[in-house]
């Protein structure tokens, strides 16, 4: 089994946060495989970067982790994903959905219908404790 260590964010912008749908119509959460000895949290603006776009992002607290396993047919083996996910904000809505990542589409969703879109349950979770602390945290720094 390949373990790859990733890194991800769940940006937020006022009261939406920024979902992908990928090739296989997933929504998801901005993600990627940490590189060369990169700090999770590096990577993880990285990737949101390279996902949606947008380079003004601010990176709040930590949020979690999450892990999952798929059967890789490129590699023809099971692959192990663990994501350390930060918890980001930014003020910029202008989004690039990177196409050439496979990804069909994307932006910024109301928590409601996000929590609707999103796939899998527990990036569900994820993005619901996520934005609790941001709205305590925007509270917090008022």
């Amino acid at each position: 089994m390949l373990i790859r260590d990733c890194s991800g964010g769940v940006l937020f912008s006022g009261d939406e946060v920024f979902l992908l749908k990928n090739e296989k119509g997933e929504w998801t959460l901005p993600k990627g495989v940490i590189r060369n000895n990169e700090l999770p949290v590096d990577a993880a603006i990285r990737r949101v970067t390279a996902e949606t776009g947008i380079k003004s992002l601010y990176v709040l607290s930590t949020a979690g982790e999450t892990s999952y396993e798929f059967y890789s047919v490129t590699r023809q083996r099971p692959v192990y994903n663990k994501i350390t996910w930060f918890l980001m904000s930014t003020n910029d809505k202008n989004f690039k959905i990177n196409s050439d990542e496979g990804f069909l589409d994307g932006g910024f969703f109301p928590i409601d219908k996000a929590l609707d879109l999103i796939t899998y349950s527990q990036d569900k979770s994820l993005v619901n404790v996520s934005y609790s602390k941001y709205k305590l945290l925007n509270e917090i720094m008022a």
